[in-house]
């Protein structure tokens, strides 16, 4: 497991990207949900391309669900499963995610 971030740098509710693991070619992503963080491959489900429109822009403006931002997919935030849009039924690539020691770790190849 390698370190992704301090919990503090993702702010509650709230979501921020990474960039790909060293040799890497696909970014991830992990929102924060209290002491929960849920992370996912940053690449929709549909065409493969990247959800965010800017930077660090996941979620909806309740920031209740994950949107890609190329056609309005929206996914739920626990499991990344599409509930509307073109992908309906298939979900997000997740993340193994632990918070320990103040800190949210990833598997070394997280984002290859």
């Amino acid at each position: 497991m390698r370190p992704l971030c301090r919990i503090e740098d993702i702010p509650d509710g709230e979501a921020r990207g990474f960039p790909a693991a060293p040799g890497g070619f696909t970014g991830i992503f992990a929102i924060r949900r209290g002491a929960r963080v849920f992370v996912y491959v940053n690449s929709c489900p549909h065409i493969g391309v990247p959800l965010e429109p800017v930077p660090d822009r996941f979620l909806d403006r309740k920031r209740e669900m994950i949107v890609c931002s190329a056609h309005g997919a929206r996914f739920r935030v626990e499991d990344g499963v599409c509930v509307s849009g073109p992908c309906l039924g298939e979900a997000l690539e997740p993340i193994e995610a632990t918070v320990a020691d103040g800190a949210v770790w990833v598997p070394e190849d997280a984002g290859r």
